[in-house]
């Protein structure tokens, strides 16, 4: 996840190579998990908590900069896309410890492979200083939040697949595909809401707090109105009722605007228009 076209010299040195290392365990990891054949087996979810463990090495070699030779905290829209499906498949590997979730395992793999690319060919700029002693801990609570809502998405995606196939009648009316109970899956997945939820609002809070001046740019207007919309939802939900395919739009919704918020303005920023942006 260390590499880039902008990268000094050193960093073809034997001992810099080795910082590859947990990047290409992660790739063949994540890759095993998404051709490893069910047979009952733990070999595939052996091969995805090798890939999850490589992949959280990757990160903080990535975002420290270990082997480029620049002091500071490096970060961009790879990274910050890496770290959020990290956490995903974190809460991933704690839930399939008691429910099969086979189809998931495979397409967070392929997820998992295709985000330490991206971080690998997209490493960020070094941030060298920062704004404020606080600024690390917003960045971490945004990560967090992403990583709530990323996993409030999955658990929506099951619910909807579930959904569907209830109108087919291809399960019964009380179980997922995947053997949870609809209503623990839709229980969670608002958890999930509720949790990125109140990190979100504090980073935010956060956000304005530190930031001298607060700027109006296209992150900040995209996060307020993420947050509103997730405000609307669980709002809804409380006092309306909202359920079923209704409240998975709100949600998708919200995501998707959280997702352009920060990732797509960096992604702009960094790569369509090849500046440095200013603030996190």
């Amino acid at each position: 996840m260390i590499l880039s076209s902008g990268l000094p010299a050193s960093f073809t040195n034997p001992a810099t190579i080795a910082l590859w290392v947990p990047s290409l365990l992660a790739l063949v990891a994540y890759g095993a998990a998404v051709w490893w054949r069910d047979t009952g087996g733990d070999g595939p979810r052996l091969a995805l908590l090798i890939g999850w463990a490589a992949h959280a090495a990757a990160i903080v070699v990535d975002m420290a900069g270990i082997g480029t030779g620049v002091t500071g905290a490096r970060f961009g829209f790879a990274p910050a896309l890496s770290a959020t499906l990290w956490l995903v498949l974190a809460v991933y590997v704690v839930e399939s410890q008691w429910v099969p979730l086979p189809g998931v395992r495979r397409t967070l793999a392929m997820l998992g492979m295709a985000a330490v690319v991206l971080a690998a060919l997209f490493p960020g700029e070094f941030r060298p200083q920062i704004a404020s002693p606080w600024a690390p801990v917003h960045w971490a609570l945004g990560i967090a939040s992403y990583g709530l809502f990323g996993a409030a998405v999955l658990h929506a995606a099951m619910l909807d697949a579930a959904e569907r196939r209830l109108r087919l009648k291809l399960q019964s009316p009380s179980a997922t595909p995947m053997g949870m109970p609809l209503l623990r899956l839709e229980r969670l997945t608002f958890q999930f809401v509720a949790a990125g939820f109140a990190l979100l609002s504090a980073t935010l809070l956060l956000g304005w707090w530190f930031a001298n001046p607060w700027r109006w740019d296209h992150k900040a207007v995209l996060s307020v109105l993420g947050w509103l919309v997730f405000a609307g939802l669980l709002i809804g939900r409380l006092k309306l009722g909202w359920r079923g395919r209704p409240a998975l739009r709100w949600l998708y919704a919200g995501a998707a605007l959280l997702l352009l918020a920060y990732v797509g303005s960096r992604f702009m920023l960094e790569i369509v228009f090849q500046r440095a942006p200013y603030g996190a």
